[in-house]
């Protein structure tokens, strides 16, 4: 064996005691509780969050990790309904609460409320302002931004756009139409002559783009924001117009008809989203918060994309009815952890 090797496997030794003797100073999480506060469940998306959510944590709950792990969701969509539901859970003593909000700053006041109580918060998703919470979220901005840079090199002569947005107020569709906006600036071949709210469901993305394409010119392109692509697509073939470049959001429905499109034409496309099981990171990262790991107040995580080449495989590996997705282990979540550090 040469000095380098040895060298090598001492200092891997002395990264794994060092890891051992961390773990072995982390607080013990099996009476701790962890709610899971959700403003909305109105698509495939949001159910297989809630779905992974329930699952991570019957898991963990099982291995003694923790106490609870239960998960609520708000009837409405409203700021007002999801900050009474805040204060529940602090009335209720959880120790932590995992937070898709309703909004990036109406929640801050119960959030603050939660903290001061001793409550540890985690927003993901749909993430909040205030200081005290920790926040995980892809860059949903970038997100945007690549969708017409996409379309840029599959339709370098440009034409009219499409945007079907999100579900209004909310962060991620703020931040997703951002980028989208800021990827026409900079590719000015291409214009956005339409904008929809398509609620991430593909049966309002339907609706709302039959309404819409009446007074539109030429679509060459759409751009999306994930759940609305079907519909998009169904609305155009309804219209008896041509099938422009739909950008997709991983919906096992959008991935079916992509496939299909793309054998009987070569249809082309791409397809990019959060992952639903950010949920189960956060789920973690808000036990090793209780655990005593010293986490950022920040964490990025990277979309799930896919092309082309991966569309096999990922529409093979997704439910029907729901969205390609990845779960995150503990192992996930402490190497997201560290990685952040």
């Amino acid at each position: 064996m040469t000095i380098s090797k040895m060298l090598l496997g001492a200092a891997s030794l002395a990264m794994v005691a060092g890891l051992a003797q961390a773990e072995s100073h982390m607080a013990d999480t099996s009476g701790k509780r962890i709610a899971l506060s959700n403003n909305y469940a109105g698509n495939s998306w949001r159910q297989a969050m809630l779905q992974t959510f329930e699952e991570i944590g019957a898991q963990a709950v099982a291995d003694g990790k923790v106490a609870a792990a239960d998960a609520y969701t708000t009837s409405e969509n409203q700021a007002t309904e999801q900050a009474a539901q805040i204060q529940n859970m602090i009335l209720q003593g959880y120790d932590a609460i995992v937070l898709n909000a309703a909004s990036p700053t109406a929640l801050n006041g119960a959030v603050k409320e939660a903290c001061d109580a001793g409550l540890v918060v985690v927003s993901f998703d749909g993430i909040v302002t205030e200081p005290c919470a920790w926040r995980i979220a892809v860059d949903f901005a970038a997100m945007g931004k690549e969708e017409v840079e996409y379309l840029a090199t599959r339709l370098p002569d440009g034409g009219n756009l499409l945007e079907i947005r999100g579900l209004a107020g909310v962060f991620v569709d703020d931040e997703i139409s951002k980028g989208i906006h800021e990827g026409v600036a900079e590719h000015d071949q291409f214009e956005i002559v339409g904008s929809v709210h398509g609620d991430w469901a593909q049966d309002v993305a339907q609706k709302a783009v039959a309404g819409i394409l009446p007074s539109l010119p030429d679509i060459v392109g759409v751009v999306t924001q994930g759940g609305d692509g079907y519909g998009a697509a169904q609305a155009f073939k309804a219209a008896g117009r041509d099938t422009p470049l739909i950008v997709l959001g991983n919906r096992q429905d959008e991935l079916t008809w992509w496939a299909e499109q793309r054998d009987a034409n070569g249809y082309e496309t791409l397809s990019l989203s959060i992952a639903p099981g950010v949920a189960s990171l956060a789920f973690w990262v808000s036990q090793q918060i209780l655990a005593g790991a010293e986490v950022p107040k920040d964490l990025t995580v990277p979309f799930l994309k896919i092309t082309q080449d991966t569309l096999d495989d990922a529409l093979a590996t997704t439910p029907e009815g729901s969205v390609a997705n990845v779960t995150y282990t503990l192992e996930d979540a402490q190497k997201v952890i560290a990685d952040a550090g």
